[in-house]
């Protein structure tokens, strides 16, 4: 019942995993000198750890309350779009996706059914 008392975000922790010597990493580390620090100021409520992976490609793993956690590859991407799929984890639930094959969730169905115009009374002209 997220948002009945308080809102509690989902993301409680972000990991920023890079490379030193890679170049798929030019991005990451242009990310972590420049973005970051603004990025964890205006997010307090997220656990933010940076930690080198040397010779890998850099990932953002989010880490979430309900015990998920999901990474996002960001080789060979420039920092703008670091700070995007960081946006995006923070803004993740961690739940799995799932394919909605309605658009109304509900518990029970319709009384009257789903409207149809190839249905019904036929109209004539």
């Amino acid at each position: 019942q997220n948002g009945v008392g308080a809102f509690i975000l989902q993301c409680k922790r972000l990991d920023f995993h890079y490379s030193d010597w890679a170049g798929s990493s030019k991005g990451m580390n242009t990310f972590i000198k420049n973005k970051l620090p603004n990025f964890a100021r205006e997010n307090p409520q997220i656990e933010i750890t940076v930690s080198p992976r040397p010779t890998k490609h850099p990932i953002i793993r989010g880490h979430y309350i309900n015990g998920r956690e999901k990474a996002i590859c960001v080789r060979n991407m420039p920092s703008e779009l670091v700070l995007q799929k960081a946006e995006l984890l923070r803004d993740a639930s961690g739940d799995k996706l799932k394919r909605v094959t309605k658009p109304v969730n509900s518990i029970n169905e319709s009384v009257r059914g789903i409207w149809s115009p190839y249905h019904g009374a036929r109209y004539r002209i």
